[in-house]
C-alpha cells in the first residue's frame, strides 16, 4: 500500500472509533443527567424529534427531560443508572445501538432499593447542533426490563458507609465541582 492509502485507512480508522466513543459518551451523559435531575443535560442529548418508549410512557423531546425527572421523583429518593455492553452499527450519520443498563432505584419510603436490569435500544442521529458541528444525539430510544431484583437499604446507614458523600438531585452533587478537590469528613452531604 502507499503512504496516502495507510493515511486514508487510517483517517477512516480514527473517524468510526470517534463516532463510536462521541455515541458511547452521549448515551452515558444522558444516564448521569438523569441521576442529576439536570433537565438542560438531559436535553443536550436528544433531538428536538426524539422519541422515549419508557414502557408503555411514550414521551416526545422537548417534554422527556421534565416528565423523566418526575417519573423518578415520584417514586425513588435516588437513582444510579449504569451502561454495561454496548453494541453499536454505524450507518453512515445514523448509529444503532443496544446498551445493556442496570439501574438501582430507592424507593421513597426507604422501605427497599429495587436493582432493574435492562436495555436502551437506540438510533442516534448526528446533526449539525446550534453551532453548526455536527454531533451524535438520541433519536429514539425503546426499553426493556429483563429482571429485577429487592435489597435491603439498612447498609446505607451502617457504620461501613457513614462519612461517604450522598448523592443530590441537583448541581450541587459533587460531580459538577470544578476543580474538583478533597473535603474534611464534617462537609458536604453526608451519610
Amino acid at each position: 500500500m502507499s503512504m496516502e492509502a495507510d493515511l486514508n485507512d487510517l483517517a477512516k480508522t480514527v473517524g468510526y472509533l470517534k463516532d463510536r466513543q462521541d455515541i458511547l459518551d452521549c448515551i452515558v451523559r444522558e444516564c448521569r443527567a438523569r441521576d442529576r435531575q439536570d433537565v438542560e443535560q438531559i436535553a443536550l442529548c436528544w433531538w428536538e424529534d426524539g422519541v422515549d418508549e419508557h414502557g408503555p410512557v411514550v414521551s416526545f423531546a422537548p417534554d422527556y427531560p421534565a416528565r423523566a425527572n418526575a417519573g423518578h421523583k415520584a417514586a425513588f429518593h435516588m437513582t444510579s443508572h449504569n451502561i454495561t455492553n454496548h453494541l453499536c452499527e454505524l450507518d453512515g450519520d445514523v448509529a444503532y445501538c443496544e446498551s445493556y443498563v442496570i439501574g438501582g432505584l430507592r424507593w421513597l419510603d426507604g422501605e427497599k432499593t429495587s436493582i432493574a436490569f435492562g436495555r436502551y435500544i437506540d438510533q442516534l442521529e448526528k446533526r449539525p447542533n446550534a453551532k453548526g458541528d455536527p454531533e451524535w444525539r438520541i433519536k429514539t430510544r425503546r426499553c426493556t426490563i429483563e429482571m429485577t431484583a429487592d435489597a435491603d437499604p439498612d447498609w446505607l446507614h451502617s457504620d461501613a458507609i457513614k462519612g461517604f458523600l450522598k448523592p443530590l438531585w441537583s448541581k450541587e452533587d459533587p460531580s459538577y465541582e470544578r476543580p474538583i478537590t478533597w473535603k474534611p469528613k464534617d462537609e458536604g452531604v453526608r451519610w
